[in-house]
């Protein structure tokens, strides 16, 4: 579940809706039968054991403290849309969020967009980010094929969306990118908004490997309400107007942890 672009998908969850093609590409490598047969079942092995050691790793090494965990529930076609801060932001809003409940339910382990030039740029980054539950966004994020995936994913899943488009550092929230406001318009899931503090002093820019004895914190809030924007046009307008009703509310969330924290919000 998460270099500039992330595998949580920091600039997917803005993909545009237009369909231009930009240029030469890296694509995601093509998986043959036997692949596919096996996948289930190492994707649930593999996930698991990754959800368990990041677990360890943000409960015993670092602290973090979750909020409103309560609000997420354990249903399918459930989006988690968190403001970004690091290239490993998506374990903690998914580990925080489901685990242990993954290991018997394992349809909550999230699916995250993943840019295709950081996470299948080898045989090996590529194996184990389609276990992780990755979809592939091709270079310039203008990629309908992804978008339609993603939308397949939520009748059977959940998934971890990152709207902002770029990892934030200056310690505020950015505005969202219309392509999540697509998603929702089309899939309809419940929208969980997140906001997450303090990965960045886990992961500062340059490091290579997290840092421990940290603080974290993860505040996720009540589904937001967004019935009125489905009887819309399924216009770019409309999908940046309910964009920008869910970020209103982690903006409002992340003060909160910086208040909590007694940190200056930007």
């Amino acid at each position: 579940m998460t270099a500039t672009r992330s595998i949580s998908g920091s600039e997917s969850a803005g993909i545009s809706e237009d369909n231009t093609t930009p240029g030469p590409e890296l694509r995601a490598p093509v998986r043959g039968r036997f692949f596919k047969l096996l996948h289930p079942l190492a994707s649930y092995v593999v996930t698991n054991v990754t959800v368990t050691l990041v677990w360890l790793w943000f409960r015993v090494l670092n602290r973090t403290t979750v909020i409103g965990r309560s609000n997420v529930g354990y249903d399918r076609n459930t989006l988690l849309l968190s403001n970004h801060q690091t290239m490993i932001d998506s374990f903690v809003v998914g580990v925080m969020a489901y685990y242990p409940h993954s290991w018997w339910r394992p349809y909550l382990f999230p699916w995250n967009p993943a840019a295709v030039e950081n996470f299948y740029r080898n045989p090996v980054l590529s194996w184990f980010s389609d276990l992780w539950r990755c979809i592939p966004i091709r270079e310039g994020r203008r990629d309908l094929q992804a978008l339609r995936r993603m939308i397949k994913v939520f009748p059977r899943g959940v998934m971890t969306l990152f709207p902002e488009g770029t990892r934030m550092r200056a310690h505020k929230v950015g505005r969202g990118r219309s392509g999540a406001g697509l998603i929702m318009l089309s899939a309809h899931p419940k929208v969980i908004p997140v906001a997450i503090d303090g990965m960045d002093e886990v992961l500062p820019i340059g490091a290579v490997w997290p840092r421990m004895f940290k603080h974290i914190y993860v505040y996720y809030g009540a589904p937001v309400e967004y019935s009125d924007y489905l009887d819309m046009p399924r216009t770019k307008q409309t999908s940046q107007d309910l964009v920008d009703r869910v970020m209103e509310r982690v903006s409002d969330q992340y003060a909160a942890l910086r208040r909590l924290r007694g940190k200056p919000v930007d």
